[in-house]
Parts: structure tokens; sequence; C-alpha cells
């Protein structure tokens, strides 16, 4: 009976050293980084740049795989329904909530996935043309209530994020600005340089070079903390408390992944978002690095789903209205 034992232990700790020798040789082949969206946009930026530190990390190609089509749903839930050994996984965008509020999906959007990391956030700016009559907060919103239906806003389409964070700034501040949408936010922002809309809550990479040349006027920042790129500026939530609002980037990988494979992913991002070369790209491209735990992710996922979610049924936005 105790050789039966001894005989049982030390196979136990055979196999749990085999198991671990088998982890420490992961990656074995490929890595397959879903994107959910066309090649040359924000979130397909993010995910070569950290496809090419991943590679050089695992010392195995981290391919990136554009899979654009349904509003980033067809390629998320290909990442979503994969094998989860850490061979497929997703770079999404914080349209990823605000899909999530206006469509129905073939996957539980916090439920069905296995949050690693948050790449990086950036914030948006409210943006105005000169000729308009105001220079914060406070006075966009004594100047809508007082003149209903002048303030015309920009976006790249709706349910996208900026039209969404312009209608949370509706709900929550009492205004009641008229969406214009547009095919893409530089659509929007052409006609704003040009004095056909007012207003575009809209990203700061590509604003602040038009406000600091004067073509533009911005006058608050969409998260809780100003910026460091703009310190002068103040947030919107000094005068409309609560109010946040921004794009995020970050990594997924499908429900069932083994806990230690999840820890390695995140743990590698969180490193390689501390490189001197990554930080000074992410500037470039108007990014902060984020990182964090798998739990802080998921917590983005929850808040942000629950929130576009309340912004659609208030405004009664419906997908391609």
């Amino acid at each position: 009976m105790r050789t039966h034992r001894l005989m049982t232990a030390v196979l136990g700790l055979l196999l749990a050293a085999g198991g671990a020798h088998a982890q420490q040789k992961y990656p074995t082949k490929p890595i397959r980084l879903i994107v959910p969206a066309a090649p040359g946009g924000g979130v397909d930026i993010v995910a070569r740049m950290l496809a090419q530190k991943l590679t050089e990390t695992f010392k195995q190609a981290v391919v990136v795989d554009n899979r654009p089509g349904g509003t980033q749903a067809i390629g998320t839930e290909s990442a979503v329904r994969a094998n989860p050994d850490g061979y497929t996984m997703v770079v999404v965008s914080a349209a990823y909530g605000t899909n999530a509020a206006l469509h129905k999906l073939p996957y539980d959007p916090v439920n069905d996935v296995a949050p690693i990391a948050l790449i990086g956030e950036t914030r948006y700016l409210v943006t105005l043309h000169p000729s308009v009559p105001i220079t914060s907060i406070k006075e966009l919103i004594a100047y809508d209530k007082a003149n209903p239906g002048k303030l015309n806003y920009g976006s790249g389409g709706t349910g996208g994020a900026v039209h969404l964070a312009t209608e949370l700034f509706n709900q929550m501040a009492g205004t009641k600005m008229t969406h214009v949408p547009y095919k893409g936010v530089g659509a929007a922002l052409n006609d704003l340089l040009g004095g056909q809309i007012q207003l575009i809550i809209g990203s700061m990479s590509s604003i602040i070079p038009q406000v600091k040349s004067k073509r533009l006027r911005g006058i608050a920042v969409t998260t809780a903390k100003r910026s460091n790129a703009v310190p002068d500026i103040p947030t919107v939530a000094e005068t409309v408390p609560g109010y946040e609002a921004g794009t995020w980037y970050g990594v997924l990988g499908p429900k069932a992944m083994p806990k230690d494979l999840v820890a390695l992913w995140n743990r590698e991002i969180n490193r390689i978002l501390q490189l001197s070369d990554v930080k000074e790209r992410m500037a470039g491209e108007g990014l902060e690095p984020a990182g964090g735990s798998p739990e802080r992710f998921r917590e983005v996922l929850k808040r942000d789903v629950a929130k576009w979610q309340k912004v659609v049924k208030i405004a009664n936005i419906k997908p391609g209205s």
C-alpha cells in the first residue's frame, strides 16, 4: 500500500514537471494576432507595434491577421471561438464597448473572453470652430441652451465612439446639440475646419496641431485628469462632474485560456509598455501606455458596455440612423 502511494506521488511529480516543461516551451509555433478592422487604422497600428515586440520576446512570429467587417464582430468572434491555447488572440479598441451597445453580438462581450491587458489610452478634445463665441464648457452649455439648434457636432458615423461620447455629454450637461454623421472622423474634421459644423469631440492626436495653429479652439479634455500634452486645457469633468470618455486598445483571448498563459501575456505586455521606444512611438500616436492587470481590463469592459448601452437607450440611437 505504501509502495503504491509512493509510486502515485512520484508519477504526479513527473506529470507536473512535464507540464511545467511543456509550458516553458510556449510558444512552439507562430501566433495569430487578429485585428477586427482594416489595415491602417488605430487598432491596426497598435497591433503591429505589439506584434513586433512580442515576436522578439517569444522567438516565434506573431502575425497580424486583419479581419474587418460586421462592426468588428467578425474578427473578434473568430478569436473568441478559437482554441484557447494562446495561439489566437485579438486586439480591440473602445469600439468594442460601443458595438456591444448597438448590436446584438454572437458572443457575450464581457463573459465570453479572457481579458489580457490594456495597451494604451487616448482622450478626446472638445473642439470648436474659432467663429463660435465659446471658450469653456460652462459657456458651451449656456450658449446651447440660449441658442437651440445652432450647435451642430460632427462624428465619424452613427453609433461610433465620437457620436456616443457627445451624446453622453448632451445627457449629462442637459444640452441638445445636433448630430451630423460623416463617413469617417476625418471628413467631420474637415468640415469643422471649414466652419460647416461648429463642434467635434475628437482624438487629440489629430486635433492638437489644429488647435496650436489657432485654426480650431480646444476647450476641454474628456478624461478625469488633465493631459500633459495640453496641461492648460481643463477637463470636462471640472464642469460636468463624472463625465469621462476616450479611446483605449487592449488584448483579449478566448474565455478558457489557461491562467498561466494569461499571466504570461499580461506580464510581457506590461514589460513592453515600459520600453522607451514603445513609449515614444505611442506618444507619436497620441497614446498613453495603460497596462495593468487582466482584472482591471475586465472592469473597463464592464464599465464601457453598461455606460454605452445606457447612452444608446436614452438617446434612442439605432444602427444606421
